[in-house]
């Protein structure tokens, strides 16, 4: 609340992963609001966001719901992510968040894997540091599987080859 001062935010909720912890997120702000002497109203707007296939980040990315982002212009932006990489992919939503003026971007994300060279764009905000292997649960998913899941877990390579596409 501090970082973003006394203005509007817009939270940008990163789908599909993002989805539950955006709610949580937003809950808790809200929450601190209440019981504080400032508020902090938002708007919430869903993006989709997909690079992978199977458990393998692919060079192409896939951007729902971003086209016209011109009602952020001049606004603050809290772009809530599920789970940060290589990088990559933050990388390339800042850059396309940015070309719409803004005021001020800040990124929130649940999950940063311990990955070589993912210091190209780290989020302000971070849950927690994880080692590099593929998690699901609490809407993180593999093909669209294990979403439902209220706790994150590592998905074995039997359950990989499963589930495989």
């Amino acid at each position: 609340m501090d970082d973003l001062g006394d203005h509007d935010i817009v939270v940008l909720c990163v789908l599909k992963g993002g989805y539950q912890f955006c709610v949580d997120l937003v809950d808790k702000i809200k929450a601190l609001s209440r019981n504080s002497n400032r508020t902090l109203p938002m708007r919430v707007h869903f993006i989709r966001l997909k690079s992978y296939l199977n458990d393998q980040s692919t060079e192409d990315l896939h951007i729902v719901g971003a086209e016209d982002l011109s009602f952020l212009a001049g606004k603050n932006v809290l772009i809530v992510e599920a789970i940060v990489g290589t990088g990559k992919t933050m990388k390339a939503l800042l850059k396309h968040v940015e070309s719409f003026s803004p005021k001020l971007i800040k990124v929130a994300g649940l999950l940063v894997k311990r990955v070589p060279h993912n210091s190209t764009c780290l989020p302000d905000y971070v849950g927690f540091e994880i080692p590099d292997r593929f998690v699901v649960g609490y809407a993180l998913d593999y093909n669209e599987y294990f979403r439902d899941l209220n706790h994150i877990c590592v998905i074995s390579e039997s359950g990989k080859t499963k589930y495989k596409i």
